[in-house]
């Protein structure tokens, strides 16, 4: 079974609630050959995408998308647990994300699988306030700061922690992640906000701060402040 017929069957699984149904695609994707880790990004995370774009552009309900978004979460945990975990890479990730349940879960699938890869990853979740994050920074000097699945509400905040961070030098070698969510939407927005690197999903994610764990903005990448405008997010 390919995995474009597994996440049709997965969709309509999440959206009526449906546990044994949602439970008997995984082991089917299972029994096809994915690795714990392939069912997460081959089959967990575009159905996640559809769910979060029908529900963004109101062609779900709220009943089918917390229906869809909890029991997934569910199977996330399930299948986390079977990840193949690599030897420790020697870098520490803290990690936050938007305020709702669908974006926790989106980011929770990318920490879990750099976690996977040796990564030691603290995650804070949503609806941190941002001098929280800064002092939280600036005590435990984390190799990178990590902002996945971030809504347009969220933009504000970063930006202003960006700033500060960057202007008073809180963590010398911080690398500033983002990806998913409103990056996703908005071509162009990390680079403006000055992010070190960003990713459009979580093995794209791991697959970046694998190969470019040096990589920093440089000074004229920034355009948030100048005449530019911003596209909408």
């Amino acid at each position: 079974m390919n995995t474009e017929t597994l996440n049709e069957r997965l969709f309509e699984s999440l959206i009526n609630g449906d546990r044994a149904a949602a439970r008997s695609v995984v082991q089917q994707a299972e029994r096809s050959g994915l690795a714990p880790a392939e069912v997460v990004s081959e089959v967990f995370w575009p159905t996640y995408e559809q769910i979060d774009r029908l529900f963004r552009h109101d062609q779900l309900t709220t009943l089918a998308h917390h229906m869809a978004t909890r029991l997934l979460r569910v199977l996330v945990d399930q299948q986390a647990q079977k990840f193949t975990r690599s030897a420790p890479v020697g870098r520490t990730v803290f990690a936050f994300c938007g305020p709702t349940d669908a974006d926790e879960l989106g980011a929770q699938m990318a920490v879990d699988l750099l976690e996977s890869r040796g990564y030691t990853v603290s995650f804070a979740g949503g609806g941190i306030a941002t001098d929280e994050i800064l002092a939280t920074v600036q005590e435990n000097k984390p190799d990178v700061l990590l902002m996945f699945a971030s809504s347009p509400s969220d933009l504000p905040a970063m930006r202003q922690l960006i700033d500060t961070i960057r202007e008073i030098g809180a963590c010398d070698g911080l690398q500033i992640v983002v990806g998913a969510g409103v990056f996703n939407r908005a071509e162009g927005l990390a680079e403006e906000i000055g992010a070190d690197l960003w990713a459009s999903d979580p093995v794209d994610l791991v697959e970046e701060m694998a190969a470019n764990p040096t990589r920093r903005a440089p000074a004229n990448q920034r355009t948030v402040g100048k005449k530019r405008q911003l596209r909408a997010a």
